[in-house]
């Protein structure tokens, strides 16, 4: 655990997203590391390791799926054989409160570091809600650009032509982090350390924009895209066996292909523009920088760039 924690700390990304739900869940259970501390991993006993394997490995915590070319009937007396001795013991099961989201920031400087990774997000939705369709689609329209890739000049996306054009990054990518009952939604980009100010008003540009003055044919590409990247998602055995067993967690079901096709379809450009300001308009963000972060707005000003007068 502890070597995997190294090879994670060495992962400017990671750290910085493990920055960001610190700050954004801060004194909740989302604010924590998945690793946990150093300390604690070395206290790790033998009884606590039986512990976690008798109250978590119980058949009502576990899901079995399968794909390919396999019967139902087979898998079924496959889990039968291998399962089938498992039962659910009685223990206390801890109640899951709503993790509490607070806009702040956390910045790491460190001037030796010849570029900036920082990420700025919002308050997002939980994978049932409603409102999370609308931000995939919000997410898709903002989407992701690397320096190495060719012609961002005539990139859809406004924010890549302007980071392609006006070399104002390395690159970005727009994530949308979902939980249980709340999330993520937001953009993490690495960047020149002169840049930093102007990319930042782009993207807050881009967001408020997504509010206000988004095209039907910006949604319309979005939407043809989203569903493109979810194809492409579940390109083999391996991904859509992955895929039924999250969702299985997530939803209690498989949302077969043709409903969530039927569910992007139904988004329209004035659903992103009412999400997009519900979640984004005025809100405050949770901010994570490391690196050479001196050209970073102070918070306050990115605050302030949340709405449009």
């Amino acid at each position: 655990i502890l070597r995997e924690m190294q090879d994670v700390e060495s992962n400017l990304q990671e750290v910085v997203f493990d920055h960001l739900h610190a700050t954004a869940f801060q004194g909740t259970p989302l604010g924590q590391t998945i690793l946990g501390p150093t300390k604690n991993i070395k206290k790790i006993s033998k009884a606590d390791l039986q512990q976690y394997i008798k109250t978590h490995y119980q058949p009502a915590r576990i899901v079995l799926s399968g794909a390919g070319g396999i019967e139902h009937g087979k898998l079924v007396d496959l889990a039968s054989k291998h399962l089938g001795g498992l039962k659910n013991t009685s223990y206390d099961t801890p109640e899951i409160a709503h993790c509490r989201y607070t806009g702040s920031e956390i910045r790491v400087r460190d001037d030796s570091m010849p570029l900036a990774h920082v990420a700025i997000a919002v308050e997002g939705a939980g994978w049932t809600d409603a409102d999370n369709i609308p931000l995939m689609v919000a997410n898709t329209l903002v989407g992701a650009w690397d320096r190495s890739q060719g012609g961002g000049a005539n990139n859809a996306s406004y924010l890549a032509r302007a980071a392609s054009v006006e070399n104002l990054c390395h690159s970005f990518q727009s994530f949308n982090t979902c939980y249980k009952d709340t999330g993520l939604w937001g953009i993490y980009f690495v960047g020149e350390p002169m840049q930093l100010d102007d990319f930042m008003y782009n993207i807050q540009k881009e967001w408020m924009k997504l509010c206000t003055t988004v095209t039907e044919g910006e949604v319309e590409r979005a939407k043809n895209l989203l569903k493109t990247n979810m194809l492409l998602q579940l390109d083999g055995t391996t991904p859509v066996c992955e895929d039924i067993g999250r969702q299985i967690l997530c939803y209690n079901r498989r949302i077969p292909l043709h409903e969530l096709d039927a569910r992007i379809d139904a988004v329209s450009v004035q659903n992103v523009r009412d999400v997009c300001y519900k979640y984004l308009f005025d809100k405050c963000p949770a901010v994570a920088a490391v690196g050479p972060t001196e050209g970073l707005p102070d918070y306050s000003r990115i605050r302030a760039g949340m709405y449009w007068v």
